[in-house]
């Protein structure tokens, strides 16, 4: 199908007065890194059917798709209007557009979070500790807490000595509880800059009488230091006494209020929603954990930390509103202060309303992403296919994330980026019947009649996928060693591991360094620092 397009500078009118648009990016995350406007986010068209309903919740939202020369619009745009988005468009000329008007280029994963963390020390000149005197402190039993504002599963991997998980939203509600003693020093750390920076500026924020640091340049900052580094840690932070949490509310709810951040109930809440010209998110900024034991329908989980560092992926349409609901509140304000500066209307739900909130009936579980209604497809068992596979009769693909295929798949199963999958069959053996499979089978689903246009190979899809494989008792195996297309699908960041070239890692922090001017020249962000 052909599709509208739009020029690079009717897009940069819409980001500067605020209209909403969602720019996506089609391409897998490994070139998207390297280069993309600052406000694109990346939706590759392999997982566009099960994610774009989350993420672009209005179907006639302004939707500009782009890519580099791949051929990925025109399936994008098919796709999209048969899911019943109406306002859909092509950047004219594509990146390469973007680039030939002189228009900025950013690089990395959630730019714009990380360019606004950069704009934020500029401006308020937010407190740090360089590797060594943090190591020296340690070494000397210094009075501090070292706070890590990442996601716990990342602080499991590789964590700074004596550092306590309490992830970005948590620090305002917990620090007090960790640190009673107003003498006794706070520092706070991530992976590189971003959380560490918003993190302690948190804590300035909201007034804590302790002396605030964050840990500078995070654990890459340490590992340049040549410092030793755990890992495998399990450290939490703990549950809030009253008079801890009342403290931190009122400190929250002040920097918010500063922020411009509004307020409103569950009716409150229905009237934004009866609005049909605007986009509405509604995230529970908790931890998961609280989000599975109870929630408020129609919210899904988003950890406050993390939705301010990553809100290109859970908010790609920019000019949208936001809600936050947290039953304690100081995380919603927080998170929502920061969301305020980075230019969106956010509202904090009243938890306890006499309308209702959190004292109403809650929805239990994790969260799931809504899905479109899946194609017939012939599937195999987990049993059928165990007997193929050791009659020699099938080749299994897994259109999985390279890093969940790498941890489990099936046994013998090749990896594929179901946007390659033409490419992909040029790997695979020939002469076999082909089985599809993903984490829960949905991908696969969507893909089998993609394939099956340009093979004459029978195509089958696991039913229940691989986890419906792992739920049957059968072994998985590790690692990457059959790809049919290279795994660009994910891009490595230069702190994930421990094994990494101390170049990449000091490249990311001068990369970093240099957002401040970026944003200048780029200048659509509309971000301000309170």
């Amino acid at each position: 199908m052909t599709l509208s397009v739009v020029t690079p500078q009717e897009v940069r009118r819409d980001l500067i007065a605020r209209r909403e648009i969602a720019l996506l990016d089609l391409r897998e995350e490994d070139p998207f890194a390297k280069a993309h406007p600052l406000f694109a986010s990346q939706l590759p068209l392999s997982r566009l059917e099960v994610e774009i309903l989350d993420r672009v919740p209005r179907q006639d939202t302004k939707i500009v798709l782009y890519d580099d020369g791949e051929g990925l619009v025109a399936p994008a745009g098919e796709r999209l209007v048969t899911l019943g988005y109406t306002n859909v468009h092509a950047l004219e000329g594509g990146l390469g557009g973007w680039r030939a008007t002189g228009y900025e280029l950013f690089q990395d994963v959630n730019s714009y979070s990380k360019a606004f963390g950069e704009l934020v020390e500029a401006r308020r000149h937010t407190p740090s500790l360089p590797a060594q005197e943090v190591q020296a402190r340690i070494d000397a039993k210094a009075d501090q807490v070292i706070l890590d504002a990442r996601r716990f599963e990342e602080y499991a991997v590789m964590s700074i000595p004596g550092g306590i998980s309490t992830p970005g939203a948590e620090l305002v509600l917990r620090a007090r509880e960790l640190a009673p003693d107003p003498a006794t020093t706070i520092i706070v750390n991530c992976a590189g800059r971003t959380r560490s920076l918003i993190g302690a500026q948190s804590l300035v924020n909201a007034g804590l009488p302790n002396p605030v640091f964050a840990l500078r340049n995070g654990t890459i900052g340490w590992t340049l230091a040549q410092q030793t580094l755990e890992h495998g840690q399990s450290r939490k932070f703990p549950e809030v006494r009253e008079q801890t949490l009342e403290e931190a509310r009122a400190r929250a709810r002040d920097v918010a209020y500063r922020a411009g951040v509004r307020r409103l109930d569950t009716q409150g809440l229905a009237d934004l929603a009866k609005d049909q010209d605007r986009t509405l998110y509604r995230f529970d900024v908790r931890t998961p954990e609280e989000y599975a034991a109870g929630h408020l329908p129609g919210f899904r989980s988003a950890p406050g930390g993390q939705l301010v560092q990553e809100t290109d992926v859970f908010a790609p349409v920019r000019g949208g509103r936001i809600v936050l609901a947290d039953d304690l509140g100081p995380r919603a304000d927080m998170t929502a202060s920061w969301l305020a500066q980075l230019g969106w209307e956010v509202f904090v739900l009243e938890p306890f309303a006499p309308s209702g909130g959190f004292d109403t009936a809650l929805e239990t579980g994790a969260w799931t992403a809504r899905l479109p209604a899946l194609p017939g497809v012939e599937t195999l068992s987990p049993r059928d296919l165990a007997q193929a596979i050791a009659d020699e009769a099938v080749v299994v693909v897994d259109l999985a994330p390279s890093p969940r295929h790498r941890k489990a798949h099936v046994p013998g199963a090749w990896f594929a980026i179901r946007a390659q999958l033409p490419e992909a069959l040029k790997q695979l053996p020939k002469d076999k019947a082909i089985v599809l499979t993903s984490p829960d089978g949905a991908l696969a689903a969507l893909a089998a009649a993609e394939l099956e246009e340009v093979t004459d190979r029978p195509i089958r899809v696991l039913a229940g996928g691989t986890e419906g494989w792992i739920a049957a008792g059968r072994a998985v195996e590790a690692g990457l060693t059959r790809a049919a297309n290279a795994p660009t699908d994910v891009y490595k960041r230069p702190y994930e591991g421990t094994d990494n070239a101390a170049e990449a890692m000091q490249a990311y922090l001068d990369w970093e360094f240099g957002l401040v001017d970026q944003l200048a020249r780029d200048g659509t962000h509309g971000f301000y620092v309170i």
